[in-house]
C-alpha cells in the first residue's frame, strides 16, 4: 500500500507539469490516465506484469509506450505512467489520477461536493444545488450526485469535513438525540 503523502507527491507534481509553460490541457491529461487504468483494471495479466518485480523494467517500459501509442496518450501523462511504472507506484494510478484532479480543483479555484438524494434528481434540481453551494462556498462547484434511498427525503451534500445534511434522515436523527438527551 502506497501512502497518501507519496499519492499526493505524484499527483502534485503531475499537476505542476500540466499547468506549466509547456503543460497541456488538464483534463484531457487526466481522460488520458483514466483510459489508461480502465485498460488495466480489464486486462488483470497486463496489471501483474506491469506490477511484478520479475519483469525487466525496460520490458515495463516497452508496454507502457505500446499501449500509450494504442490509446492515444500525449507526452505528458506517457511520462508520468513511465515514471509510475520505474518506481513501481502502478498500483496508485487511481488515487494519483483521483489527487490530480483534486489538485487541478483546488488551483483553478473549485470545490468538489458530493451530493446525495433519494432519488435521482432533474438536470434543473442539480444545476441549482450547485449554484447554491457555489454561493455558499464563494467557490465553484463540481457536483457528484449519488442516489441513496435510504434518505427517505432531503439532501445531503458534502463538501470536503462540512457536511449538510437536509435530509428527513438526518432530521429524524436529529430530533432523537434531541429527545434522549431531555
Amino acid at each position: 500500500m502506497i501512502s497518501t503523502a507519496i499519492v499526493s507527491r505524484y499527483a502534485s507534481a503531475l499537476a505542476d507539469v500540466v499547468t506549466g509553460p509547456s503543460g497541456m490541457d488538464a483534463a484531457q491529461a487526466a481522460q488520458q490516465l483514466r483510459s489508461f487504468e480502465e485498460l488495466l483494471g480489464g486486462v488483470t495479466e497486463l496489471r501483474h506484469v506491469l506490477e511484478s518485480p520479475a519483469v525487466a523494467p525496460a520490458r515495463k517500459r516497452s508496454v507502457v509506450g505500446k499501449l500509450s501509442d494504442q490509446l492515444g496518450i500525449a507526452k505528458i501523462p506517457r511520462n508520468f505512467l513511465l515514471v509510475i511504472t520505474d518506481h513501481r507506484r502502478l498500483a496508485a494510478l487511481p488515487q494519483m489520477i483521483d489527487a490530480f484532479e483534486v489538485q487541478l480543483d483546488e488551483r483553478l479555484g473549485f470545490v468538489r461536493a458530493e451530493l446525495r438524494s433519494p432519488r435521482e434528481l432533474e438536470e434543473r434540481q442539480k444545476t441549482m444545488l450547485a449554484e447554491e453551494l457555489s454561493r455558499l462556498t464563494g467557490k465553484k462547484v463540481r457536483a457528484r450526485f449519488a442516489v441513496e434511498p435510504e434518505l427517505i427525503g432531503g439532501i445531503v451534500a458534502r463538501i470536503g469535513s462540512t457536511v449538510y445534511d437536509g435530509s428527513v434522515r438526518g432530521q429524524l436523527d436529529a430530533m432523537a438525540r434531541r429527545l434522549a438527551a431531555e
